[in-house]
Order: C-alpha cells, then sequence, then structure tokens
C-alpha cells in the first residue's frame, strides 16, 4: 500500500479499531433486548439490517451490482448459501450470550482463523507450511483439552467457527463488497425474518409491539449495530496493510473473552485455562508466520520487482459480520 499517505493510514486504523472493538463490544448489546427471545431478535437482526443497508445504498446511488447478481444464477445460489449459513452463526451467537455462555463463543472467533485453514487444506486442497500445520494440531489439541474440561465438545465454539469459516468461503467466492454482500443476503433474509415477527405480533407474542417503545427502538437498531462496524472495516481494508488487518481481527474475541470473564462474571476452571491458552499459542504460531512470509515476499519482490506468482500470504481477515 505504498501510496497511501500516513494520514490515509491513520484513519485506516481508527477504523480497523473501530470495527473490530465494535464487534467486540457487542455482547453487551444483545442482553438490552430481553424480553426478546434469540429467535426474534435474530428476525430483527435481518429485517432491520436489510433497511438500513438498502437505505445506505440508496443514498450513494450503488445499485448496479443487484443486477448482475440477479443475472447469474450460480452467485445468487452462493448468496443464499452465505445468508443461510450467516443466520445460523447469528442466531447461535445471540443464545450464547444471552444464555451466559459469552467465554464459549468468543472463544469460536479464536478458532476461526484454525477453522478456516482446515478447511482449505480439506475443500480446496491447499498445502500448508509447518508452522501453519503445527499451529492447526495444537488448536485440535485445544478442542480436545476443552472438550474434556466442559465434559463434552464446546458445540457453541464450533459451530460458530466452522459456520464463520465456510461463510468466509462462500463470500470469497461470491466476490461482492462488503456492504452490498449484507444487503444481498438480507433480501434473502427479509421475507421469512418478516413473518415470523408477524406471526408473533399475530399470537400476541411480540415484545416489540408489546414492550413499549424503547425496546423498540432497541430492537430496531440491530441494523445499525450490524452495518455500522462492516462500513468501518470497509474503510480500513483499502487503507492498512494485510497484516496490520490480520492482527486486528482478535481484538473482537480478546474484548468477548474479557466481557465473559470481568463483566458477566462466567467461570474459568483450570482445564478451560488450559485450552484457552493452547488456542492462544496455536493463534501465535499462526501469526508469526503469516508476518514472516509476508516479509519474506516483500523483501523478494524489492530485489526482483518482475511478474511472478504470489507468494502464499495471510488470508483477508473475515468480517464478523
Amino acid at each position: 500500500m505504498a501510496g497511501i499517505s500516513k494520514g490515509e493510514r491513520r484513519t485506516g486504523l481508527v477504523n480497523g479499531f473501530a470495527a473490530y472493538g465494535m464487534w467486540g463490544l457487542v455482547p453487551l448489546f444483545w442482553p438490552l433486548l430481553k424480553p426478546a427471545g434469540s429467535v426474534e431478535i435474530l428476525a430483527h437482526r435481518m429485517v432491520w439490517s436489510l433497511v438500513f443497508v438498502a437505505g445506505a445504498l440508496a443514498f450513494v446511488r450503488r445499485w448496479a451490482w443487484a443486477g448482475e447478481l440477479l443475472r447469474q444464477p450460480r452467485r445468487l445460489a452462493l448468496v443464499t448459501v452465505a445468508a443461510a449459513v450467516i443466520t445460523v452463526n447469528w442466531g447461535v451467537y445471540i443464545w450464547a450470550v444471552n444464555a451466559g455462555h459469552v467465554v464459549e463463543a468468543s472463544l469460536g472467533y479464536f478458532i476461526n482463523p484454525l477453522v478456516t485453514i482446515a478447511m482449505g487444506v480439506l475443500l480446496l486442497k491447499e498445502r500448508l507450511r509447518p508452522a501453519q500445520w503445527a499451529a492447526v494440531g495444537v488448536g485440535f489439541a485445544a478442542v480436545v483439552v476443552l472438550a474434556v474440561g466442559y465434559g463434552q465438545p464446546p458445540w457453541i465454539s464450533l459451530v460458530l467457527a466452522f459456520s464463520f469459516a465456510t461463510y468466509g468461503l462462500v463470500k470469497k467466492k461470491v466476490n461482492l463488497g462488503g456492504v452490498e454482500s449484507l444487503a444481498a443476503e438480507t433480501a434473502i433474509q427479509f421475507l421469512p425474518a418478516l413473518g415470523y415477527l408477524l406471526w408473533l405480533a399475530g399470537h400476541g407474542e411480540s415484545s416489540f409491539v408489546n414492550d413499549g417503545a424503547g425496546h423498540a427502538a432497541l430492537l430496531a437498531s440491530t441494523g445499525i449495530v450490524t452495518a455500522v462496524p462492516l462500513v468501518c472495516f470497509g474503510a480500513a481494508a483499502i487503507r492498512v496493510p494485510l497484516s496490520t488487518l490480520g492482527l486486528l481481527q482478535y481484538l473482537a474475541p480478546v474484548f468477548q473473552f474479557l466481557l465473559g470473564i470481568l463483566y458477566f462474571h462466567e467461570a474459568m476452571p483450570a482445564t478451560r485455562w488450559a485450552g484457552f491458552a493452547l488456542v492462544w499459542l496455536a493463534l501465535a504460531l499462526l501469526t508469526w508466520d503469516a508476518l514472516r512470509t509476508a516479509r519474506r515476499t516483500a523483501r523478494a519482490l524489492a530485489v526482483a520487482p518482475l511478474p511472478r506468482p504470489a507468494a502464499p500470504v495471510a488470508e483477508t481477515p473475515a468480517t464478523q459480520v
């Protein structure tokens, strides 16, 4: 990013911290929406996210991508898969936070990079460097240790990690911008979500209708909570190096982990600490390897700046939408 000025990079860093900081602090928001249940909250998030993002796109008059997408059935099918997978991810995360499993939810986003690498090997036949193999092995050992500590596999973490890794893989194939992708996905989610909310209202079980204007406003703000971090992430992604974004992505699960322990006072027995320590070791290996590879690539290009196949570098960090 040689053409980016220092001021632009500073703006990118601020937006990166803002994006991952908001994703890290979002566990404070979902409990505010009680007595709404997790499914009702999820449905409102789908509906209001579309309203907010569609309004933003209408303001900047950026709709050409929608016509192109509708003319490409394969991409539209992939967007539908992405919408289904992120629905699972959002739903499990909201339920986990409101059910008192913030620490286990944070673990899902800690192990997500390891799951993404494992899926690359299994599904895309990618070749790993030794340090990446070591990181995946340590991550697997961490899951085993945590399973012993929980008395069962940490299913919340695994569902969040695998659903988000799958979402990232599908989004990579769709190749849409973050805001456009969210608009397309929530457009697919919109009718089922709206239908469920109307059904709740018809049966007198809608907290949006029954619990006052303040509560209704909070539910409507789920669209803002979803979209604003994504806009900040987009502003950061075009201004800061990929290696910097790769480091910033760990802010969100770190904040979630600290909130789980310090604010929600969730238990952390010794086996859980041991499992998390192994996960952090795996991520340290992964980060060290990515930074080392990026430096080697930069040195090689500086010595002989000729067209050549790009050396493997860290993947673009997934956005925690």
